[in-house]
């Protein structure tokens, strides 16, 4: 059961709205500042990370370092390391060498650190976001959940600070979308394939479609499921290659401070080509994910033939439809030679990737106040912030966003790396101290010639500011 606040009309600090790993860290970093009073509310039960991808033997693709807190403070309570330790597993993950742990270790790691938090508060639906400039204070408005999902009470607590991380959804591109309306036809985008594993298993031909590191485990595991010489497999994708992710020791270094503030003084038309052309640093494939599938591709062939596998890049699926009740079409077109096909398959897995969940939804009630870029999306300064209208942020009340800044920060703001980094500067910037100390340098590289100041377009002013007020 959640703890009611003593005084439901006391302003909090800080209301963290998701509790995916970028407000866990948030959380978690928080948890020791005992002057901070904060919430946070997600409707999920408890928590979860991407539970229909945790294959056995997939990994993360950032060393365990970059936990929760681990990167901001080392002598936190909240490490991977003393989760194991709580677990009496240190000396066996000392001797497994494993500096990439399984994916499902991370997902056991972060429920640890959630079910230690009393500041987390599941089962709470956020139903609007609004400003109120009476008391110059941020109103959520939430509905309490009971154990089926179904309403239970009605909330309002205010707040100096709010930190969206509501994360990301998975992302089926427009051409595909037919095939999520053939209910007769398995249809599976990847962050739902353990649950439908068994189906697709047993489906006569099974396509793959998208050519990152989801894809490729799920084609790998495919593939050892079927006997040799009638696997009846296609996977395609669109990139031009299934290309290993950029994993050299000064790329990585994309995902450092350094470039994050770098990228963020570039202008708006720079860093949008950019986001289009770094896809390399974080949708290509494991090296090791690579070569598994190589390998066991290799060992089909050991008493002659090939196995029954296609493997295709630089394909896009034009049109897709259904074909009587069981079976679905994809048109398909080879970009570079400008041919096109049709395929015909008994079951199709989307590992089309996610997005970020839009933000208009839950920040509707911000609408007046926001300041958009060119392309109508919400600004966020230096500090992960929403630029706001002054009338709101001469308050020293701030909205923050957590992996919803692609856009403005580039190409680590997914990124499990930078995670506790940003939550320290997010409460470095709200508790106005220094209250984790966080290094000047982190990159070998120098990125651009001179220290620019971040650049910040001329803001879009909206026509009318309306008030708000409590019961609107």
């Amino acid at each position: 059961m959640t703890t009611p606040h003593p005084e439901p009309d006391a302003p909090r600090d800080l209301v963290g709205i998701g509790i995916g790993p970028s407000n866990l860290s948030l959380a978690a970093l928080a948890a020791p500042l005992t002057r901070l009073d904060a919430a946070f509310y997600d409707q999920r039960p408890h928590f979860s990370w991407h539970p229909g991808l945790l294959l056995d033997g997939a990994r993360i693709q950032v060393p365990f370092l970059a936990d929760l807190v681990t990167l901001a403070d080392p002598a936190s309570q909240w490490t991977f390391l003393n989760y194991l330790k709580t677990r009496d597993r240190l000396f066996p993950f000392y001797f497994a060498e494993h500096f990439h742990i399984a994916r499902a270790e991370y997902d056991a790691y972060c429920r640890w650190v959630a079910g230690e938090l009393p500041a987390l508060h599941f089962g709470h639906q956020i139903d609007a976001v609004r400003w109120n400039p009476e008391r110059s204070l941020f109103e959520v408005d939430y509905t309490q959940l009971d154990a089926d999902g179904e309403a239970e009470a009605l909330g309002r607590t205010y707040t100096r600070n709010i930190a969206l991380g509501i994360g990301t959804e998975p992302y089926v591109p427009e051409p595909l979308k037919p095939l999520v309306e053939t209910p007769a036809v398995p249809v599976v985008h990847a962050a739902d394939y353990l649950t439908h594993r068994d189906t697709l298993r047993a489906a006569g031909h099974v396509t793959v479609i998208g050519s990152g590191q989801s894809g490729a485990e799920i084609f790998l595991d495919l593939l050892r499921d079927r006997p040799p010489g009638r696997e009846r497999l296609h996977w395609l994708g669109r990139t031009e290659s299934f290309a290993p992710m950029e994993y050299s020791k000064l790329g990585l270094e994309h995902f450092t401070p350094d470039y994050t503030r770098y990228f963020h003084a570039l202008g708006e038309s720079t860093r949008d080509r950019l986001n289009t052309t770094q896809w390399q640093l974080h949708k290509g494939i494991d090296a090791d994910t690579i070569a598994a599938i190589h390998a066991e591709l290799y060992r089909r062939t050991l008493h002659g033939g090939w196995p029954d596998a296609v493997l295709t890049p630089g394909v896009r699926v034009r049109t897709a439809g259904r074909i009587a009740t069981t079976r679905v079409e994809l048109h398909l077109e080879h970009v570079q030679q400008a041919t096109r096909t049709r395929l015909t398959t008994d079951a199709v897995v989307l590992a089309t990737g996610y997005r970020e969940r839009p933000l208009d939804g839950v920040l509707a009630g911000l609408d007046p106040y926001l300041r958009r870029d060119s392309r109508e999306r919400p600004r966020v300064d230096e500090r992960f912030r929403l630029v706001l209208d002054p009338s709101v942020t001469t308050t020293g009340c701030h909205a923050y966003v957590l992996n919803a800044e692609r856009h403005t920060h580039g190409v680590g703001a997914p990124d499990l790396g930078l995670a506790a980094w940003r939550s320290a500067t997010i409460l470095n910037s709200l508790t106005g101290e220094e209250t984790y100390r966080l290094p000047a340098r982190t990159a070998f590289t120098t990125f651009g010639l001179d220290q620019r100041t971040p650049h910040i377009p001329a803001a879009r002013q909206a026509t009318v500011l309306t008030p708000l007020v409590e019961g609107r």
